[in-house]
């Protein structure tokens, strides 16, 4: 396997960096956004994102209980509010799109628990995520590396 280092070009870095910070303004619950991402990052198999934000999960109190089930959140009943519960099936539809489009029963479960902005902001974290997964996975980037 080939690590390459460079990851993007800075300004395509930057666009999406500015994404990723805007969602997860928008959103207004740092830390159910690191469960979100942690999520995303599973489903696409990025070392480099679990690690980074694993990490940040837990600077910021997420509770181990909680880390150690994301990946089974579905089955983790108790461990998980219905929140948490709507945006980590929202999570999933986005991730996979395994029906060709997120099931109009998943994002009603989410209107359900955030306003139209959140739920917007909610969105742009999933698809920012998933594209920094795909920058990582495609690079080889290894974990580790990044500013704490």
């Amino acid at each position: 396997m080939t690590v390459r280092t460079r990851l993007l070009d800075r300004e395509v870095g930057r666009a999406l960096s500015s994404v990723s910070a805007a969602a997860k303004r928008g959103l207004g619950d740092p830390a159910l956004a690191e469960l979100v991402v942690i999520r995303a990052s599973q489903l696409n198999h990025c070392a480099f994102c679990l690690d980074m934000h694993l990490t940040a999960a837990r600077e910021l109190g997420v509770s181990e209980r909680q880390l150690d089930m994301v990946a089974a959140w579905e089955e983790a009943e108790g461990v998980f509010d219905e929140r948490e519960r709507a945006a980590l099936a929202l999570t999933e539809a986005v991730t996979v799109l395994t029906e060709g489009f997120v099931p109009d029963q998943v994002y009603a479960r989410a209107a359900a628990h955030f306003d139209e902005g959140q739920l917007a902001h909610l969105i742009g974290l999933i698809t920012a995520i998933n594209n920094w997964n795909r920058v990582m996975v495609s690079r080889r980037i290894e974990p580790g590396g990044y500013p704490s």
